[in-house]
């Protein structure tokens, strides 16, 4: 018979499996709890601002009218509240002779060009092209994800009929679908939040007005999110140096510097391992190689550590490309007149890495440089900053932040 003792293992043991077990069940998607709710009440343009040119827009038996007027620029009428996660449904039906779309995460700043609508736009496009549910950045970048080489997307729009659009907006990922069909799938993180908007495209001197409207717009309000700092400012806490070259903090920033005598790859490497995650940083690199390192593995040579590398150099044109150190070596290089252009020399530089999955994508100064779509690779490990042995090095870091999980709203 068993004594109390190794009852009380058996009991123990149990519980702790159990926990273990409950620890490694995925957890359900967020979106799935949340229910959608309408942001048009079908008789009144209550919850909306005008922003923009002069179109008129009209509530109207269940439906958002906009219609174009001479001599105006792009009108927008946009939700009061801005959202930052959230999936968006709703349905179109448009003059085939008029542009529009759906703005989602933009906003009106004074401080950006008086005023001016920008951010992401989900595009209605009845024209030959064809580009429906791609997105555009209103007022600022344009064309992020056309839909060159999705035939499928191209041609699910209906010209002459309601169409239905589904957003996905979850951290840095923006997809769409148009009537079932997916179209966008976008990795960006300059923007996280902000309104609704429904664009009426300007029509120049045109005086006979042209239409678009849209019903049934509802969304499911999944929280926004924050970038979290990484480094204090002040100190290194968090993280810890391998052997090879100095790491120090000066005037806010991480200043790494070895002279080309030192044969080891100095790196400053974050005390936590990440896997799925969004970063940035701020650098300048004024003499040497270095990266920001990501997904790595602790190993005794002289480089240190095999994983990952975001290339950063002082005069290497491959800035933003993919390494991979005990691994494939380069994996991807950008394209070395779009970096030239890209990379301001000697100043500071902003590097985002998202790594998701098998997704890896890599911009600098907000300009896409990178990306592993299916990556067979590397799924976790620690960050690192390089300091390249056998090279005279001055490389400095700052802003270093990590994207949050989602935060609710209001909070």
């Amino acid at each position: 018979m068993m004594n109390l003792i190794g009852k009380s293992v058996l009991v123990a043991s149990v519980v702790l499996f159990a926990a273990a077990a409950r620890a490694e069940e995925k957890p359900k998607p967020v979106a799935a709890e949340v229910k959608f709710v309408p942001l048009f009440d079908g008789k009144t343009l209550d919850g909306w601002k005008q922003f923009g040119g002069k179109a008129k827009y009209q509530a109207k038996d269940g439906v958002i009218v906009g219609s174009s007027v001479p001599n105006t620029p792009n009108s927008f009428l946009c939700t009061k509240k801005a959202y930052g996660d959230f999936v968006l449904e709703y349905e179109f039906k448009v003059d085939p002779s008029l542009n529009s779309g759906v703005q989602i995460r933009s906003n009106s700043l004074q401080s950006y060009k008086s005023g001016r609508v920008h951010g992401y736009q989900v595009e209605i496009d009845p024209s030959k092209r064809a580009w429906t549910a791609g997105i555009y950045e209103e007022g600022r970048r344009g064309w992020l994800n056309n839909l060159l080489g999705n035939e499928p997307a191209r041609k699910a729009f209906k010209q002459n009929e309601w169409n239905k659009v589904r957003v996905e907006a979850i951290a840095d990922s923006l997809k769409t679908q148009l009537n079932g069909v997916a179209a966008a799938d976008l990795v960006d993180s300059m923007t996280l939040s902000g309104f609704i908007g429904l664009q009426v495209h300007g029509v120049g001197k045109r005086a006979d007005p042209v239409s678009v409207c849209w019903r049934n717009l509802k969304i499911k309000d999944l929280g926004h999110r924050k970038w979290l700092p990484l480094f204090d400012g002040k100190t290194l806490k968090g993280w810890s140096a391998t052997p090879g070259g100095k790491w120090e903090v000066k005037d806010g920033a991480i200043v790494g510097s070895c002279p080309k005598t030192e044969r080891k790859h100095g790196i400053l490497l974050s005390d936590k391992k990440y896997k799925d995650f969004t970063i940035r940083l701020k650098f300048k690199a004024l003499k040497g190689n270095s990266g920001l390192y990501f997904r790595v593995d602790k190993v005794k040579s002289n480089v240190n550590v095999n994983g990952f590398q975001a290339e950063i150099a002082a005069d290497d044109m491959a800035v933003g490309g993919l390494y991979e150190t005990g691994g494939r070596a380069w994996v991807t290089r950008p394209d070395a007149k779009q970096i030239k252009k890209l990379v301001k020399q000697g100043q500071w530089n902003q590097m985002t890495v998202s790594a998701r999955g098998k997704r890896i994508v890599v911009h600098v100064n907000d300009r896409k440089t990178a990306e592993l779509k299916n990556d067979p690779g590397r799924s976790e490990g620690y960050l690192g900053l390089q300091l390249h042995g056998g090279q005279e090095m001055h490389v400095e870091y700052k802003d270093i932040e990590i994207l949050s999980d989602p935060i609710k709203s209001g909070k």
